[in-house]
């Protein structure tokens, strides 16, 4: 069979897609991947070295327990990080106990970077010791914690060790940190492998998509690591992550539209060139406008105080954008190399019958019978849907995003956490995670005694000098992670002098939970903005934005409220993280949007050749297959993170599947199809598609089955 053909009367590819799919062009691009790849790629095994993990670091430079951290470099070049040692018999401890206990501690001295080994101390009911190990030296800290965890286990029968404290807590993370994204990228690519298995029923095509989102992925680590390095952005372990279910989940998206846009041609052309050429023409502005979006709403939260929040941002903006330039560049050039029988068993022939639109329609039964109900009551249906949307909202009075305990973090019970529970069971609950006071030299019997008159301090060890300045720790009666300990920082801020800073572990969360409540109420109404306006550029209307906006918002609210009903009852976490509206929010409408732009779009297009109800129907006929299948990649890419040990990242990719499931079956497919059916023409307002029908309601052959 002959690879050309005439095109359809009155259509052209752009000039842009005819190179990206030409015959000798196409190598080029790929030639030009596989330098950027060859240049690029081995910074992307780097990412992980510029990561920030540790919780002081999210933090922006004004908050408080910032400028202690600070201020303590002068006291020492290195502040160490404290491993706390407990060891525990509850029937009481035994000379043996304190024998073994002794060997250990000169064990600890050994310890990569440790420095005076404290203790030990004994508890007042005399069932528990405590030691204390100072650690510098983050990349040895695992290894260091590791080493004595190791040690505490060669006990005598009967007496329990575990290692806590800022260092225990802290190593426990990193480890997770460590295997995330390997584990993500393995949970990610599994579950796209498997359902383009399903979609596409072919042992073949999943291939080049899978292939395509990986060279994405990889340029987009090495274009986050060159920020993180030299533009002083904030990377840490759940953002890293998080890029890499997102690059996966919206490649394939945008996979899967092109793809689809691409049989569609291949029926209606013998040359796969030219075919592809009209797919990218047809189907690149609605990606791009995606893709802008998105990017655009993440963008926004470069403008949070949070330097953790505000790192998110670009991660994000840079996995979508470099996931569109794959999609638009190298998937189409492998495609049209390997040909028509990448698509084996249904490969997708060129037949003139396809020309006609009643051919093409047969290949949507399922979803002409779901256009046909939302034009038979669209009222009713709309309706329907708003009210139980508007139910699952009662689910926000279950959520909790006021922080999560150290406790809370984990879906497990790591060995710090054991070791913190039997801390606060036998020792004052801030016992190796105290307060710091930094004030000035001059005040600091004034400092000393407004830290002892503070109610819910429990001691005050002795003071430090340098450099003019004088260092507290206060030990706190309540554990380090409770909102007790959190009320006594707020009255240790207050009963202490203005110039002196209070910081430590509880500190830094309490300035994390205000950043993290000034960033929700500034960048929420931003980012609406933002995505508003981008819509109106794009349907050149004000009524369906607005319309595309209120259903998206209603659908966070939803999944929100879903969400938090799920989260107490059926998992029973304490909480929520701070940030974790924030970034749902982020996510759950830019994504929202996504699917309403792929819907809304080719909405328009049909509409100025068949009218805005038969568009509507139209549009939704021939997108609902493939934007369902996007949406189901997506949920399932996100659904990944629920298989981490992390509460955050579990929440957060619980509420981005489920949110993505209700845009993708209820929004898009019932809810603003039959919203802008009962509306018609009047939701292109004010442009003049609202106020004129088309002339003729027959359309040309080629407009129609575009």
């Amino acid at each position: 069979m002959s690879e050309r053909s005439p095109a359809p009367a009155g259509a052209r590819p752009s000039r842009l897609a005819g190179w990206i799919a030409g015959r000798r062009t196409k190598w080029a691009v790929l030639a030009l991947w596989i330098v950027l790849l060859a240049a690029l790629g081995p910074l992307a095994g780097k990412l992980g070295d510029v990561e920030e993990n540790d919780a002081a670091s999210w933090l922006p430079g004004g908050a408080e327990s910032t400028q202690v951290v600070e201020l303590q470099e002068r006291f020492r070049a290195e502040e160490p990080m404290l491993a706390v040692v407990v060891y525990e018999r509850p029937s009481g401890i035994t000379a043996a106990d304190r024998a073994a206990v002794s060997e250990d501690m000169a064990a600890f001295k050994a310890l990569p970077g440790a420095e005076a080994v404290q203790g030990p101390v004994p508890s007042e009911d005399g069932k528990a010791l405590q030691v204390l190990v100072p650690l510098t030296g983050e990349d040895t800290l695992v290894q260091a914690v590791d080493d004595a965890r190791e040690l505490v286990q060669r006990g005598p029968p009967g007496l329990e060790g575990h290692v806590t404290g800022p260092a225990g807590a802290g190593a426990d993370q990193f480890k997770v940190f460590e295997s995330l994204d390997g584990f993500l990228l393995l949970a990610a690519g599994g579950v796209v492998i498997v359902l383009l298995l399903l979609i596409y029923r072919s042992p073949t095509l999943w291939f080049v998509p899978v292939i395509s989102a990986l060279f994405a992925l990889g340029l987009s680590q090495s274009l986050v690591y060159l920020l993180a390095k030299y533009a002083d952005l904030t990377v840490n372990g759940q953002s890293a992550g998080i890029l890499t279910v997102l690059v996966f989940g919206v490649a394939t998206d945008y996979a899967l539209l092109l793809v689809a846009r691409y049989r569609e041609e291949l029926h209606r052309h013998e040359d796969r060139h030219e075919a592809m050429a009209f797919a990218l023409r047809r189907a690149a502005p609605a990606l791009i406008a995606s893709a802008a979006t998105v990017a655009a709403g993440l963008l926004c939260l470069l403008i949070a105080t949070m330097n953790s929040t505000a790192g998110m941002g670009p991660v994000a903006a840079a996995g979508v954008l470099t996931a569109l330039a794959a999609m638009l560049t190298l998937l189409p050039a492998l495609l049209v190399v390997c040909g028509r029988w990448l698509f084996w068993p249904l490969i997708p022939r060129y037949d003139a019958k396809y020309l006609q639109p009643e051919a093409y329609e047969a290949e949507h039964g399922v979803w002409s019978r779901i256009s046909a109900f939302v034009g038979k009551r669209p009222r009713a249906l709309w309706t329907v849907t708003t009210v139980a949307l508007a139910g699952l909202t009662f689910g926000l009075l279950s959520l909790n995003a006021t922080g999560l305990s150290n406790e809370g973090m984990f879906t497990g019970r790591p060995d710090s956490i054991a070791g913190q529970s039997v801390l606060s069971e036998h020792y004052p609950g801030g016992s190796g995670s105290p307060a710091v006071i930094i004030a000035p030299a001059s005040a600091s019997d004034e400092v000393a005694a407004a830290v002892r008159g503070t109610e819910g301090v429990a001691g005050v060890g002795a003071p430090r000098t340098a450099d003019g300045l004088v260092q507290y720790e206060a030990t706190l009666r309540a554990p380090a992670d409770s909102e007790a300990a959190q009320q006594t920082i707020e009255r240790l801020r207050a009963a202490v002098p203005d110039e002196a800073k209070v910081g430590g572990t509880t500190a830094t969360t309490v300035d994390i939970n205000e950043a993290s409540s000034r960033d929700n109420l500034v960048i929420i109404p931003i980012v609406l903005v933002v995505v508003f306006v981008i819509l109106v550029l794009l349907l050149r209307a004000l009524v369906a934005p607005l319309l595309m906006m209120a259903t998206v918002i209603l659908s966070f609210l939803a999944s929100l409220g879903a969400s938090a009903l799920f989260f107490k009852h059926v998992f029973g976490f304490e909480g929520a993280d701070a940030s974790f509206p924030l970034l749902a929010f982020i996510f759950l409408v830019a994504l929202g949007v996504d699917y309403n732009i792929f819907l809304m779009h080719r909405v328009r297009e049909e509409s100025q050749s068949l009218g805005t109800r038969r568009g509507i129907l139209r549009g939704l006929t021939v997108t609902g297959g493939v934007i369902t299948s996007a949406g189901l990649v997506l949920a399932a890419t996100f659904a990944a993170l629920v298989t981490l040990p992390l509460v955050f990242m579990v929440e957060l990719g619980f509420a981005v599947a489920l949110g993505v499931l209700l845009d993708t079956l209820i929004v898009r497919s019932l809810l603003l199809p039959a919203l802008a059916h009962d509306i018609g023409r009047r939701i292109w307002a004010p442009s003049r598609l609202a106020r004129e029908e088309p002339v003729s309601e027959t359309p040309r052959v080629h407009e129609l089955v575009r």
